[in-house]
């Protein structure tokens, strides 16, 4: 017996959920993964938080219909638009979504200044104001969209000139008001924490919230008795972008040791993902 072998749906917008997925093998090393990069919309941080919605519940019946247990929505932006929604939408599935981690900064900042790094719809959520408003009060939080920096990793660049300009500008201010905690609010930038460290130098606390994620989704699907229990877990990986480019990126950002996932196309087709044989 293999326990629940059904799959894990995980999903963002580009490949930057995989920092959440590489935490999710490491917790769960004998669970099945689907994992869906929605590459013809990347990034969705500037996006009307309604679009992205109507993105997170097509890729959420697509998942569905390939019979996961569980949903990770691997990308902030799509938490802050849509974990409410889908879960109220899909009552019977449990989702475990991202939220900046505002709580242990605030917990952990000697200085009472945290600077948090996030898209323009994750700051315009109600999610974030919701976690600010509960656990950041007494602490001083400091903004920035870091525009272009989600383009930049999704082309593998993850420490050339152009992301370090996006990061120096968006850091040394901060610094210069006293920033002494760092909040990844988008999955894609746990990839550049190296070149993040290097701005901020080694007194600066950087908090990624891959493993807490982790964590979480092990919970969840304990309580539920659904835990796999095959030999070894494997991953699916879809995009729906060209394959080929996304094997590009993948050589960057894949470290699981042998082979890298095949890649499988998905399309946009009225709403709803499909396989391009579908569409045709």
């Amino acid at each position: 017996m293999n326990g629940d072998s059904r799959p894990i749906g995980v999903f963002d917008s580009g490949v930057g959920g995989l920092s959440i997925l590489r935490a999710l093998r490491a917790q769960l090393p004998n669970e099945h993964f689907i994992y869906i990069a929605d590459q013809a919309h990347v990034p969705y941080g500037p996006r009307p938080l309604e679009e992205v919605r109507g993105f997170a519940e097509g890729i959420t019946r697509y998942l569905l219909s390939e019979g996961a247990k569980a949903i990770v929505i691997a990308c902030n932006t799509a938490s802050a638009a849509a974990l409410h929604y889908l879960r109220q939408t899909f009552p019977e599935i449990p989702f475990v979504g991202m939220e900046p981690a505002v709580k242990p900064a605030a917990e952990q900042t000697q200085t009472g200044v945290v600077g948090v790094l996030a898209t323009p719809a994750t700051f315009q959520g109600k999610l974030y104001a919701s976690v600010v408003e509960r656990f950041a009060r007494g602490t001083r939080l400091l903004e920035n969209t870091c525009d272009g920096l989600v383009q930049c990793i999704e082309k593998g660049n993850l420490d050339g000139n152009e992301p370090r300009r996006i990061l120096e500008n968006a850091l040394k201010p901060m610094l210069a008001e006293g920033m002494d905690t760092v909040v990844l609010g988008c999955t894609h930038y746990p990839f550049v924490i190296p070149l993040i460290q290097e701005i901020v130098g080694e007194n600066v606390r950087v908090i990624d919230p891959s493993p807490a994620i982790a964590k979480r989704t092990e919970y969840v699907l304990k309580e539920r008795n659904a835990l796999s229990t095959a030999p070894k877990g494997t991953v699916k990986f879809f995009t729906t972008a060209e394959p080929e480019r996304v094997h590009r990126v993948l050589s960057y950002l894949w470290r699981e040791g042998g082979e890298m996932p095949e890649v499988e196309r998905l399309v946009w087709h009225k709403g709803k993902l499909v396989t391009p044989a579908t569409q045709r």
